[in-house]
């Protein structure tokens, strides 16, 4: 008997539906929020509405795509965080409440684990997927972590940052240059017109494997101050440049911990990325290369796999669903929590 899941994520503000069957992807559809482009970032209170808008349309539509019937479905997995309490108590209550309607099981899924397993997502049975144990360098906008993958519930984190995450990085510096939010694919836009080399900006010295980016934020911040003063049209004359630099900084920080954690654990062969700033071409392009000259297997998503989705849900849960770990009704979202 087919196992038929369908995976619901709401922890921010993307609504999104997929329905996996048996490891295959039938249907993935995500709705975006394009509310919170006025005010620079997520606004909390409006996310979790426009959560209550899209949730019903956006699951009928995965439903209808996938060529299934609500009567199909063997379980229902949902994000129980981390992320916006708000939002995510829309996702979980509309769980609940279909499950129960349906008289199916429940699986509860991390958000971030989520994310770690979206490789084993198959569009169909040629595709081909990590086997344990991995690493995984998980980079979005809230995290910045080098995962250590045994099994699917079984991860050690290597390191992580101590401040801001990647994305963050990202962001906020495009936010300084005037840049549309969210500021990540702008930079990545400019990037590939720019001289990486042109500018240079602070590296932390964290020992260990932990990730630091909050002195490149104030680094980049002062470097703009100090040439502001000197020229008010720097920014405009020198963005592609400014983007191809910070850019170079950041992926330069993430390969440099990368290599260290490759090295201290040599049973490693396969190397995957995950979470929003994996979609990054020079993310992307540079850990492709780094496992290239090391003779190590790349795992790089596919760009629909690597911002929030539900099918990074459903697969997790699939995986959860086999092992019958099943969530009840009192189960409560949660905003903060590690891999």
């Amino acid at each position: 008997m087919s196992n038929i899941i369908l995976g619901i994520e709401s922890s921010c503000d993307d609504t999104s539906a997929a329905v996996i069957k048996d490891g295959i992807l039938l249907s993935n559809v995500i709705a975006s929020q394009s509310v919170h482009e006025a005010f620079g970032g997520v606004v909390p209170e409006l996310a979790s509405r426009a959560h209550q808008q899209n949730i019903v349309p956006v699951v009928s539509e995965a439903i209808k795509r996938a060529g299934i019937q609500k009567s199909d479905l063997s379980a229902i997995a949902f994000t129980a965080g981390p992320g916006l309490i708000g939002s995510l108590l829309v996702g979980t209550s509309f769980a609940k409440g279909l499950s129960t309607a349906l008289n199916i099981p429940m699986v509860c899924v991390n958000h971030l684990h989520g994310h770690v397993l979206a490789h084993f997502i198959r569009e169909d049975e040629t595709t081909e997927v990590p086997e344990f144990p991995y690493m995984c360098l998980l980079i979005s906008g809230g995290n910045s972590q080098i995962i250590l993958v045994e099994d699917y519930n079984k991860m050690s984190i290597l390191g992580q940052t101590i401040d801001d995450a990647a994305g963050e990085a990202f962001d906020k510096c495009a936010k300084v240059m005037g840049l549309p939010y969210p500021g990540g694919p702008h930079i990545d836009r400019l990037a590939q017109e720019g001289n990486p080399e042109r500018f240079k900006f602070s590296k932390p010295h964290i020992p260990g494997l932990d990730y630091s980016f909050s002195g490149l934020k104030t680094s980049f911040l002062y470097t703009l101050r100090d040439e502001l003063k000197k020229d008010p049209d720097f920014i405009e004359k020198n963005k592609a440049d400014l983007a191809a630099s910070l850019q170079k900084t950041i992926i330069d920080i993430l390969i440099d911990k990368l290599a260290k954690a490759v090295k201290e654990h040599p049973e490693i062969k396969q190397i995957a990325i995950g979470g929003g700033v994996s979609a990054n071409s020079g993310v992307r392009n540079a850990v492709a290369e780094f496992c290239e000259r090391r003779g190590l297997k790349a795992f790089i998503p596919k760009r629909a796999f690597t911002t929030d989705n539900a099918a990074m849900v459903a697969i997790a849960g699939l995986f959860k669903f086999k092992d019958k770990e099943f969530a009840d009704l009192n189960i409560a979202p949660f905003a903060r929590v590690e891999v």
